[in-house]
């Protein structure tokens, strides 16, 4: 079901919650559309005092005056009527955390969009920016999507790419597909009012399942190869943080790349300016950045000043 022609001005109801959502909202902000709600999370403890904080989301909806709703759950009767009040001709969802009953998603007119962070259906599910980088893709992008009742399963209205480079980690690409989302929402948002979309269904042949990140996977092996440690360190450069031991404290490494060469796994092999060359069960990792416990990041320069870890064995 698309919008007559002349129905260039959406109301929109928006729902995201942390700064992925960000750009999507200021650009629809900025747009001749009309945000009539934002829905995030409820707040969270954030900070050392654990006081509630606003998130990246409800924070830019304060501050441009919008009604920002944060029920724990849209499955009560009394929160669907809420939202229908309303009146959205469409709802926009990036990374809101909340799941959308099938009654919530036949509210809106046109119904609900979803922005994602991968190219459907590759990648679906909570992690889909680590797990390209962790697995080795080429390339990503953002799908926006017809959302539909299963999990990432709803037509596909409008894909753009973007390549992953070897200097790429979770926070570059998530911060590009950001960008990339609020530029691609409204592109879709004007197929809709020209009535020009095209929705393709997925192949769910072709689906992987991006699991929820968790910190138990963030130790390094070092007896993998560096090809896949080098790309789970730069995956999880932003959350869990790979790490390694070192007298007994965890380290945390950011940023590598892959070299050849061969030792005893977990050996340290070289250091200068350049990186701290650890050895794996195939090739060399070059550590680029790194983090001692309760010091700053540091590149790698930084971190030899006054300390070497020359043969030290992780």
């Amino acid at each position: 079901m698309s919008p007559t022609p002349e129905a260039t001005t959406l109301k929109i109801v928006y729902a995201g919650t942390p700064e992925f959502a960000v750009p999507a909202l200021q650009a629809l902000l900025a747009s001749r559309h009309q945000v009539t709600a934002v829905y995030c999370q409820p707040d969270r403890p954030a900070g050392r005092g654990r006081k509630l904080a606003f998130g990246p989301v409800k924070q830019t909806a304060v501050e441009a005056g919008i009604p920002v709703e944060q029920p724990l759950s849209l499955k009560s009767v009394t929160e669907q009527d809420k939202l229908r009040a309303y009146a959205p001709d469409v709802m926009v969802v990036a990374a809101y955390g909340l799941i959308l009953p099938q009654a919530v998603l036949d509210i809106p007119r046109y119904g609900c969009l979803n922005i994602h962070g991968s190219l459907l259906p590759r990648w679906r599910g909570a992690a889909p920016i680590q797990r390209a980088i962790q697995t080795g893709d080429a390339e990503t992008g953002v799908t926006i999507m017809q959302m539909a009742a299963g999990l990432d399963t709803g037509d596909m209205l409008y894909k753009t790419v973007c390549p992953i480079t070897p200097q790429d980690g979770g926070q570059s690409i998530h911060d590009k597909l950001a960008t990339m989302g609020a530029e691609a929402l409204l592109h879709t948002l004007g197929l809709l009012c020209a009535n020009q979309l095209q929705p393709q269904p997925q192949d769910d042949a072709q689906a992987n399942y991006a699991h929820k990140l968790n910190k138990a996977e963030a130790a390094i092996d070092w007896t993998q190869p560096a090809t896949v440690i080098d790309r789970t360190i730069r995956a999880f450069d932003a959350w869990p943080t790979a790490y390694t031991l070192y007298q007994g404290q965890p380290l945390r490494l950011f940023s590598s790349c892959a070299l050849p060469g061969d030792g005893q796994p977990g050996t340290v092999l070289a250091e200068s300016k350049d990186g701290i060359d650890i050895a794996a069960g195939e090739g060399v990792v070059r550590i680029l950045s790194l983090q001692l416990p309760g010091g700053k990041r540091l590149g790698a320069g930084q971190f030899l000043n006054g300390r070497s870890l020359l043969g030290v064995r992780f």
